[in-house]
């Protein structure tokens, strides 16, 4: 396998490096520079500056509205985003639904979702936890009963990230209770949440910040139009989803971007920067790793178990690189800011981030499926063992 890229990649590089210096919002900018969380009207408007190139949706297909981005091409694109920084576009509507619709949608539901998905005129937040029924989704016991053209849901669910932002959210619910297995009998529904009978409450993380929710869905009135993949057949669409946000999850411009910031603060920290180097070393292993199996799911549908490495790695050294950027930061770190203002001096503004940003990345070993069952599947499908 040849690592180097083409002249034609190195090109499409600084075209997407060039157009996020000129278009990204300045103060967007020193949000994401900060580790701080850009509001969504900011979110919103990078995300049609985007799609108004043509580049909202990465990993869309021409055929679905995106830029048929080679697997490359995507990488880098991604990749540039990470280590600008600029905010990518919305996972929920991007990386898991919209490549969803494309591939198990109806028509309809492809005419109506996905343009209105890829700019964001639609924000979208994943229903897929529940108290009891976390990594094993399977588990989960929100209901549906079909009542003529509409389905009648009543459960709870919990951690939707920036649901508080979401119009619809795409939801598992079990539809055949007396399935004869657990991961049958389980549908994907849209569900508008402006609909009757839904209540969105707000969890404070440790960080003091609002990221997650919790739904509450009292009989609430889903139109059966809005089933995707067919009745009690919602595992496949799930297994299909979950191998995108895996893949995706890596997110090792991120990475880079935390090590460059472990490099500035560790100084002359020799200690430091030989933990840097060993993490750009494992770093460089992975990318190639993303690339190989992004190049094997071209042109299909099918989950890839390779993903589950990614996943797993990817966030020990996303943790890692915070962790070490805690020690390089050492008392600084605990000089949490209150004030909003994005334009502080650039070398201390930050600082008060890293602590926050260190502990509510912990949690990143359990969303988009916890470790324990990454290492099973990994184990299981790769390795063969059990």
């Amino acid at each position: 396998m040849d690592l180097r890229f083409t002249a034609e990649e190195e090109a499409f590089r600084q075209d997407v490096r060039s157009f996020i210096r000129d278009n990204l919002d300045p103060v967007t900018h020193r949000k994401m520079m900060d580790g701080r969380i850009p509001t969504k009207e900011e979110i919103v408007a990078w995300q049609r500056t985007l799609n108004a190139r043509g580049w909202a949706t990465p990993s869309w297909s021409k055929e679905a509205g995106g830029p048929g981005f080679s697997v490359v091409e995507r990488y880098i694109f991604l990749d540039e985003l990470h280590q600008a920084p600029a905010p990518e576009p919305v996972s929920f509507n991007v990386s898991m639904i919209g490549p969803v619709i494309s591939a198990f949608g109806t028509p309809e539901q492809k005419d109506r979702l996905l343009a209105a998905t890829a700019n964001i005129d639609i924000w979208w937040a994943q229903g897929f936890s529940e108290p009891g029924a976390g990594s094993d989704l399977a588990a989960l016991r929100t209901s549906a009963r079909r009542e003529g053209d509409h389905f009648i849901v009543n459960g709870h669910k919990i951690w939707q990230g920036m649901g508080h932002h979401a119009d619809w959210m795409f939801t598992l619910v079990r539809t055949n209770p007396d399935a004869p297995k657990k991961q049958m009998g389980i549908s994907f529904l849209l569900i508008d949440l402006r609909l009757p009978g839904v209540t969105i409450r707000p969890i404070i993380t440790s960080d003091g910040r609002h990221e997650v929710n919790e739904v509450f869905l009292d009989d609430v009135h889903v139109p059966a139009d809005c089933l995707v993949g067919g009745e009690n057949r919602g595992w496949d669409v799930t297994k299909f989803l979950l191998s995108n946000e895996r893949t995706g999850i890596a997110r090792i411009g991120m990475t880079k971007h935390l090590i460059r910031r472990v490099k500035r603060l560790a100084g002359d920290d020799e200690a430091v920067l030989r933990k840097a180097a060993a993490l750009e070393a494992e770093l460089k292993i992975l990318e190639i790793t993303q690339l190989r199996i992004l190049d094997a799911q071209r042109g299909s549908n099918e989950p890839d178990p390779r993903s589950s490495v990614l996943k797993l790695k990817g966030v020990e050294l996303r943790q890692a690189a915070s962790e070490l950027l805690l020690e390089a930061a050492g008392p600084q770190a605990l000089e949490v800011r209150t004030d909003e203002d994005p334009f502080g001096e650039e070398d201390t503004e930050w600082l008060g981030t890293i602590m926050p940003n260190y502990a509510i990345l912990r949690a990143a070993s359990i969303y988009g499926g916890s470790s324990e069952v990454q290492k099973t599947i990994v184990a299981k499908t790769i390795l063969g063992l059990g």
